[in-house]
């Protein structure tokens, strides 16, 4: 059964997206710990990440590595965290958050709440970023 990202890939559910090319895709995540809060995730769905072939873990770890350029430009904060959980969807992704302290990263901490208009100006900012 194809997971939610495997439906966000084939633009069966709309997503705030911010960096994609033939392999891989970077969209906001719906429940961020900060604004900013991307998944970068590669197009074959695959659950685990260390179950990837080489290249496309390498390509999803270079993917991420420009992407959270774009963050870093885009967002205020200290560094872009990187953490992979792998345990939300049974698809591969990383979580690049935009971090001041070691807290930031805590996913037990309340998600913020932001409205379309806030999705899709952090996307656009972040895309502009990264052009």
């Amino acid at each position: 059964m194809p997971s939610i990202f495997s439906k966000i890939i084939a633009g069966e559910i709309p997503c705030y997206k911010v960096a994609e090319n033939d392999g891989f895709i970077a969209f906001l995540d719906i429940s961020p710990l900060k604004k900013g809060h991307t998944l970068v995730i590669p197009k074959k769905e695959v659950d685990y990440i260390f179950d990837l072939d080489n290249d496309t873990y390498l390509g999803l770890a270079a993917f991420a590595k420009e992407v959270a350029a774009g963050i870093k430009k885009a967002v205020p904060c200290s560094r872009v965290g990187v953490c992979v959980i792998g345990l939300e969807v049974p698809h591969a992704h990383i979580h690049l958050i935009p971090i001041n302290s070691e807290s930031d990263m805590n996913f037990k901490n309340e998600k913020l709440k932001l409205s379309k208009e806030e999705f899709n100006d952090i996307a656009s900012t972040i895309r502009t970023a990264l052009s």
